[in-house]
């Protein structure tokens, strides 16, 4: 059974930064896009970045320009720098990788890590 490994969340002040990481416990074949999201307290979970297989990306306008999401295939890590963060950027994070097989769709999740923004 894969795992999405999930770190780097923790405190941060204000304008601060963090680099989140979510690693796979081994290469996942038929893979196509990977994706991090946020859940705030009290909210439901939204998307905030991805990135697809041939490196694509795309944001969410409320991180777009302070936010990176990249990948590294060899390592099975897909990351995310947040900068210039604020308390509305305090959540939960999951990183999402999806794709599919000849057998079906695949749709994995983290544990999540925890990103607090003190103010």
């Amino acid at each position: 059974q894969v795992q999405l490994v999930e770190s780097g969340g923790g405190l941060v002040q204000a304008g601060g930064s963090l680099r989140l990481s979510c690693a796979a416990s081994r290469n996942i074949v038929g893979i196509n896009a990977m994706a991090w999201y946020r859940q705030a307290p009290g909210k439901q979970r939204e998307l905030v970045a991805t990135i697809s297989y041939s490196g694509t990306t795309n944001y969410d306008d409320s991180v777009k320009g302070r936010c990176t999401i990249s990948r590294d295939n060899a390592q099975n890590t897909v990351y995310l720098q947040l900068n210039s963060l604020n308390p509305e950027d305090t959540g939960v994070y999951y990183c999402n990788w999806v794709g599919s097989t000849y057998f079906g769709r695949l749709d994995y999740w983290g544990q999540g890590t925890q990103v607090t923004v003190s103010s």
